[in-house]
């Protein structure tokens, strides 16, 4: 089967407000290709990359904007990558080893990313590469945003206005005089074989000016894999809950299958679709429960319930109790509530 990339809704609001600051219909050209119209609500949750990459495409084209990955990626920060990497790289103690975690750590960002160093004469080249993509037009919409990560990266390091001698895409792309007056002194390639910015060898040594101090994340901490068909749905359905959540047919057309073919997938997995879209409810119950002060009407409606009543009983025949006693248990025991649904409840529907 082939890859599913996912990226986090994070990255596709810059397109968004782009898109919605010249008056385009945003939220009908989401809707078009299946992404979450209220992204905003959801920076840190995944959806797929390839109907993202072709919202980008279709917002660029359909608006008249000029490139437009160019002045998305000139609206991220160091703030848009993941909370984990963010503080994994502040607590590096040079750049060499920021750039290590941020290779090591890629798919928080992308969960196909690839991410890897070349030494290249005197300076080393930050490449990198999107599995899964292969042969996909227009993939500079996602390229300006891996090099601008890494460039970053650096930043923290090297100052906010360091920029780098050499930027390079996979794709067939070519910057036009606006890019190249943002950046007059940096030489462009495309047709690389990654994407890859060049980063001077006398860089990597410098300290981290800005060393936090706190409990850095745990090195075994999971990373997000997506590498069959029910790993990417647990990773891409909660974007969708509270917009009524992906019907079998939309979820199959996400991986590329067909209704029967996936449910024969579940089912060897001894599940069905309607189960694993429940773990998702539930699990993006609990977290809200323990993590927030969000009313649980609310918390019912972010899920995907149209009626409290049904988020109730639902979370108690999984759970062994309603929503206000789990969070009333959760905060006085101090107990871990990210737990797995168990499985003596996960699809008995």
């Amino acid at each position: 089967m082939a890859v599913i990339p996912l990226t986090r809704c994070q990255f596709i609001l810059p397109f968004a407000n782009l898109h919605s600051s010249v008056g385009g219909p945003t939220a009908s050209l989401l809707a078009k290709f299946q992404l979450p119209t209220s992204l905003e609500e959801k920076p840190h949750l995944f959806v797929p990359l390839l109907p993202a990459v072709r919202f980008a495409v279709a917002a660029q084209d359909k608006q008249g904007l000029s490139e437009l990955a160019f002045r998305a990626a000139q609206l991220t920060s160091f703030e848009h990558l993941s909370e984990v990497t963010r503080t994994r790289i502040r607590h590096a103690p040079t750049l060499l080893v920021a750039l290590q975690h941020a290779c090591r750590w890629a798919s928080l960002e992308d969960t196909t990313l690839q991410l890897w160093m070349e030494p290249c004469g005197a300076s080393i080249n930050v490449c990198s590469r999107l599995l899964g993509t292969d042969g996909v037009p227009r993939l500079e919409m996602s390229q300006w945003l891996q090099n601008i990560f890494a460039i970053h990266i650096v930043r923290q390091f090297a100052g906010a206005n360091w920029a780098p001698r050499v930027i390079a895409f996979e794709a067939n792309y070519a910057p036009g005089i606006e890019v190249q007056h943002f950046w007059p002194n940096t030489r462009f390639l495309s047709c690389q074989k990654a994407s890859w910015i060049e980063v001077p060898l006398e860089l990597v040594g410098l300290a981290n000016p800005a060393n936090d101090t706190s409990q850095a994340p745990s090195e075994n901490e999971p990373q997000p894999i997506a590498t069959d068909v029910i790993s990417v749905l647990k990773l891409a359905l909660p974007a969708y809950l509270d917009e009524g959540g992906l019907s079998i047919m939309q979820a199959a057309e996400m991986v590329r299958l067909s209704v029967r073919s996936l449910q024969r997938k579940l089912s060897l997995a001894g599940m069905t679709y309607a189960g694993l879209l429940e773990r998702a409810r539930f699990n993006n119950a609990i977290r809200l429960l323990g993590d927030t002060e969000i009313k649980i009407i609310d918390i019912a409606f972010s899920s995907g319930y149209g009626d409290p009543a049904h988020f109730t009983r639902a979370f108690r025949r999984i759970s062994g109790c309603t929503p206000r006693e789990f969070r009333l248990r959760s905060r006085s025991q101090h107990v871990e509530i990210n737990r797995p649904v168990s499985s003596s409840n996960d699809d008995r529907r």
